[in-house]
């Protein structure tokens, strides 16, 4: 690891330029006129994609790479992997993402799988000097937050997080009403979500049952402790456990979130609070709210609180109608703005003034990361974004599973409050499923 950053990206981007075969592309974020102007004739070479993860949200993924050249799929789910045969037929198949990683040629890689591997297959590609899209919340635990971070760095490749509403028109323009400050001092900032969908608050299965045909139940729990397959983990209700999710505030979280995080410039809260339904040491509580306080907020020199609602428990907000069923409102000195889901459009509520909704056009989510790629530029929600996003909602599940305030030192990365709650910043991880080691 110690020639990571002299070789890694030396290596990265010789095989990039031999790929663009000397063709001029333009900047990715300059205006729309500039962009078409410059852009005579755009022409890039493909990228040699692997996916990992190719069943549910991870089809969608691999979907949008399909005008590259995607040379590797990867599920431990035969099924999922037949389903990609047709389309991709001239990509190779693997079943454990650590053989994929060393298919030649590889210039980038999509990670579409449980929370729990993210770090593993991002870091395990990061290594190879490979750029990397990976899907919410960056990883499992804030360790592994941090340590992806630091080695995408280190590395200098291009990084980009999967919560794809964050290119979206509405996002944008929440982010852009926000950094203007055009709300005034804010009072406080409510979130919630009718999630989750998926079964939480339940105890651990009792026996086993039978492994579905074609999937690799030892390679599905990756680096979590071995057991027994049962459908309670498997399909789709992992989120609801701690070994594997990253439960409602790590799913809706990195959406809801985002424009409020990213317009506001917010660090890691210095207080994190939560009250939820009965607990246990296995799943996720079927409800909860969480309670954050941040000092450091732009435009602001007061502490601003922000709380989250979920699993049924309804937030005290004022807004027209019935309320939705996930949202974010922001209650300022001038102002409040709603921010509905799925990147619609922001309501103003007041009369702020000196408001505007002209906006450039993007590139969509992946397509940004895509032609970040071939431009060796960073993404609107790269790695280091990443991070400070995923840690803010993680930081909401260690008070929710401890059941106690979490008073945090974001740069020693520790609590202070209770040193025994440290260990749920990591885990431990089985032989075989380490993580590369990164430069301290």
């Amino acid at each position: 690891m110690a020639r990571l950053h002299e070789n890694l990206t030396a290596n990265a981007r010789r095989r990039f330029l031999r790929r663009l075969g000397g063709f001029f592309v333009a900047p990715l974020f300059c205006s729309p006129g500039i962009r078409e102007a410059l852009a005579e004739p755009v022409a890039m070479a493909k990228l040699n994609i692997g996916v990992v993860g190719v069943g549910n949200h991870g089809a969608s993924n691999l979907a949008a790479m399909k005008q590259q050249a995607v040379v590797a799929v990867c599920d431990v789910d035969a099924g999922y992997l037949q389903r990609t045969r047709q389309e991709f037929s001239s990509a190779r198949h693997y079943r454990d993402w650590r053989e994929m990683l060393q298919h030649p040629d590889l210039d980038a890689v999509v990670v579409s799988t449980p929370d729990h591997q993210h770090a593993g297959c991002a870091m395990g590609a990061i290594e190879k000097g490979l750029h990397v899209y990976c899907e919410k919340p960056l990883a499992h635990n804030i360790e592994e937050t941090r340590l992806m971070k630091k080695m995408a760095l280190q590395a200098g490749v291009i990084t980009q997080l999967g919560n794809q509403h964050h290119s979206s028109r509405g996002y944008r323009l929440a982010v852009r009403w926000l950094q203007a400050g055009i709300l005034g001092p804010l009072d406080r900032v409510v979130a919630w979500t009718n999630r989750p969908l998926w079964p939480q608050g339940m105890r651990h299965p009792r026996g086993g049952g039978r492994v579905p045909a074609g999937l690799e139940w030892d390679l599905w729990l990756g680096p979590a402790a071995a057991r027994r397959y049962h459908p309670a983990y498997h399909p789709l209700a992992w989120r609801g456990w701690w070994d594997f999710g990253s439960g409602t505030l790590g799913d809706m979280g990195p959406h809801l979130l985002d424009p409020v995080v990213s317009g506001l410039a917010l660090s890691a809260p210095r207080k994190v609070t939560s009250q939820s339904s009965p607990a246990n040491r296995w799943t996720f509580p079927a409800s909860s709210i969480v309670r954050m306080t941040f000092d450091q907020v732009h435009r602001q020199e007061t502490p601003l609180e922000l709380s989250w609602y979920d699993g049924g428990e309804k937030p005290p907000v004022e807004i027209e109608g019935r309320l939705p069923a996930n949202g974010v409102m922001l209650y300022g000195e001038r102002a409040r703005m709603f921010i509905p889901d799925y990147g619609r459009m922001p309501r103003l509520m007041g009369d702020p003034g000196g408001t505007s909704d002209d906006l450039p056009d993007l590139p969509g989510h992946r397509q940004q990361w895509i032609e970040a790629c071939h431009l060796g530029r960073q993404t609107s929600c790269d790695f280091g974004y990443a991070a400070r996003l995923t840690e803010i909602c993680l930081l909401g599940n260690i008070s929710i599973r401890s059941g106690q305030a979490v008073h945090w030192d974001r740069q020693r990365g520790r609590i202070i409050n209770e040193p025994s709650l440290n260990h749920l910043l990591g885990r431990q991880r089985r032989s075989g499923w380490e993580l590369p080691d990164v430069i301290r």
